[in-house]
C-alpha cells in the first residue's frame, strides 16, 4: 500500500489534491453535523453574528478557498506548502459549496427544497475529485517498465471509454448514472442503452419523429420518478438534513 501510494500519488505531486479532496469531505460532514445540532437546539454550537448579522459559513469559506488558492499556486507541489495550502483550500471549498444553493438563489434557501441542490453539489465536486485522484499519470512516475507502461495504458484506454459512455448517458439526461459511471467503471453504460428520458438532448434530437419512442419514454420517466422519488429524498434528508415544510398559502379573499 505505501509503494503503491508512493509511485501514483506522491511521486506525480497528487498528495496535494487527496489532502484538499479529504479536507472537503470532511469539513462539510463536519459542518452538516454542527448546523444540525443548532437546528435542533443541541450541543453548545450556536449560529455566529455581528450584532443582528448573520455570518453564514460561505463568507470564512470564501475567505480559506482565496488562501488556500493562491497559496497553493504559489507552492511547489511536492512541498509541505503545498500540502498545507491544499488542506485549507478543501476546507474553503467545503464550506462554500455546503451553501451553493445561497449563493445561486441569493437568499436563505438551507432548509428549503432549494438547499438541496447544495448536497447535489457537493456529491458531484467530491466524485470529480475522486476521478481526478484515481487517474493515473504514466509520464508522471519515473522508471516504469514495459509492462507497466502497458498497464497504464490499457487502464487509461478504459477511462476514455467509460467517459464516452457517461457523456452518452448524460446527453439521455441520466446526470446522476453519468456522474457515477465517471467514477465506477461501467455504470453509465445502463444510462447510455435506455431511453432517454424526455427534454434531454438526445430525445431532442432522436426522438422528434418517433412519437412511439417519445411515448415510451415519457411513460417510463414517470414511473421511474414515482417509484425512485421517495428513496432519493430519504437519502438527500440522511445526508443534508430535512428541509422546513412549505408555507401554506392562503387564497385571494381569505380562502
Amino acid at each position: 500500500m505505501g509503494h503503491w501510494l508512493h509511485r501514483n500519488i506522491v511521486e506525480p505531486g497528487k498528495l496535494p489534491l487527496l489532502l484538499a479532496l479529504a479536507s472537503f469531505v470532511l469539513t462539510f460532514v463536519i459542518t452538516r453535523v454542527i448546523v444540525r445540532l443548532i437546528r435542533a437546539g443541541k450541543g453548545p454550537f450556536g449560529n455566529v453574528k455581528a450584532g443582528d448579522l448573520h455570518i453564514h459559513h460561505v463568507v470564512p469559506g470564501v475567505v480559506l478557498t482565496v488562501i488556500g488558492g493562491f497559496g497553493a499556486v504559489a507552492s511547489s507541489r511536492h512541498g509541505f506548502g503545498a500540502a498545507a495550502f491544499a488542506v485549507v483550500f478543501g476546507m474553503g471549498a467545503g464550506l462554500v459549496l455546503d451553501e451553493f444553493a445561497l449563493i445561486l438563489h441569493l437568499d436563505d434557501v438551507y432548509w428549503t427544497e432549494e438547499g438541496r441542490k447544495s448536497v447535489e453539489v457537493v456529491a458531484v465536486t467530491a466524485a470529480l475529485g475522486g476521478l481526478a485522484l484515481g487517474g493515473f499519470l504514466p509520464f508522471g512516475v519515473n522508471d516504469l517498465s514495459q509492462q507497466e507502461l502497458q498497464d497504464r495504458g490499457g487502464v487509461i484506454l478504459s477511462i476514455l471509454v467509460n467517459f464516452a459512455f457517461a457523456l452518452l448517458a448524460l446527453s439521455k439526461g441520466k446526470a446522476r448514472l453519468a456522474i457515477f459511471g465517471v467514477v465506477v467503471p461501467f455504470v453509465a453504460i445502463v444510462g447510455a442503452v435506455r431511453l432517454a428520458r424526455p427534454g434531454s438532448p438526445w430525445a431532442k434530437r432522436f426522438y422528434r419523429r418517433r412519437p412511439r419512442a417519445r411515448a415510451r419514454s415519457t411513460l417510463r420517466a414517470y414511473h421511474h420518478d414515482r417509484r425512485w422519488a421517495g428513496p432519493r429524498r430519504r437519502l438527500q434528508d440522511w445526508i443534508g438534513g430535512k428541509p422546513d415544510p412549505e408555507p401554506v398559502r392562503s387564497l385571494p379573499g381569505g380562502r
